[in-house]
């Protein structure tokens, strides 16, 4: 069985700071990211993070290092992972 993922935002609802920018973004299976941004159903990250999608990563954005770990040991599926 092949799974594709995405990087998305860690949101922390626990410090107001007036920037809702995520501090690092998570990979979660790519099929579960439109039903959570529209429906605001949870999503989990490779890492076990649990959170809404609320933001897109853009490039240079930071990635959870244990994300980033897992997806790196994932075996690449008959897309080649994409």
């Amino acid at each position: 069985m092949s799974t594709s993922t995405q990087t998305l935002p860690d949101v922390d609802t626990s410090e107001e700071t007036g920037d809702d920018t995520p501090k690092m973004f998570h990979y979660v299976q790519k099929n579960k990211i439109a039903e959570s941004a529209v429906m605001g159903t949870m999503v989990v990250a490779l890492c076990g993070e649990v959170f809404p999608v609320t933001r897109s990563p853009k490039p240079g954005s930071p990635v959870c290092p244990e994300c980033k770990q897992i997806f790196e040991g994932l075996k690449p599926g008959p897309g080649g992972g994409e």
